[in-house]
């Protein structure tokens, strides 16, 4: 991938809270996104009007928004027989033209709004991690195995510029040099044996506090 690639913003979601059973118990989760008209402002928290409700993994300002791509979405309608429906996965913002396990860490997209100006700033910090509430929303307990397999994580961002955004707007894309993909850092959550090297890696860049975190402690492991 590389800069002059066209990429458009296909949609925005957000969500409120609405109540899921997963396993036994009633959570009230904001898992499931649904696609807004018009425009959406996005700030260091994330979009606006977006209910999170898992605050321990989810949101904060490493993971405010939750980057999605329709490459991803068309895999998926494959292996599912069906197209998910819109926002399934928590997505906030998906994409065209571009693949979410190959964007690297500290990769920026830069949004364009009609009109020109200055505008929004994304920079890729983290992979999304699947988890029961994933599964229970797609009524398949054996979802986060699937997703795993999958490999197509989807990237959480950090907002390094505030800005408004919505479907039509067009993207830049700027790479990171040298980024460990978002694929590659998703497999570590299923490497028992990570590399010295790619752990080291990894802190190399400006990864999101709560991966920093488990990068560290692995990191440690093996000292």
């Amino acid at each position: 991938m590389n800069g002059s690639r066209p990429v458009r913003v296909h949609s925005v979601l957000v969500a409120q809270s609405t109540p899921l059973t997963v396993g036994r118990r009633i959570i009230t989760t904001g898992i499931r996104k649904q696609p807004q008209p018009g425009r959406v402002t996005v700030t260091a928290g994330g979009l606006d009007n977006d209910h999170v409700l898992n605050v321990k993994h989810h949101g904060g300002p490493d993971q405010a928004v939750y980057v999605y791509t329709t490459p991803d979405l068309d895999a998926w309608t494959e292996a599912l027989g069906e197209p998910p429906e819109p926002g399934a996965f928590g997505e906030n913002v998906v994409l065209d033209g571009l693949e979410s396990a190959a964007l690297g860490i500290g990769d920026r997209l830069e949004f364009h709004a009609p009109g020109g100006g200055t505008g929004l700033l994304l920079e890729v910090t983290a992979p999304r991690i699947p988890c029961a509430t994933l599964a229970a929303n797609m009524g398949d307990p054996q979802f986060v195995k699937r997703f795993a397999r999958m490999r197509r994580p989807g990237a959480y961002t950090r907002v390094l510029r505030g800005g408004s955004i919505g479907a039509g707007d067009m993207v830049t894309y700027h790479p990171a040099a040298g980024a460990p993909t978002v694929g590659d850092t998703f497999d570590l959550w299923y490497d028992r044996a990570p590399s010295r090297e790619f752990l080291t890696l990894l802190l190399e860049h400006p990864l999101g506090i709560r991966l920093r975190q488990e990068v560290e402690e692995r990191l440690a492991e093996l000292n």
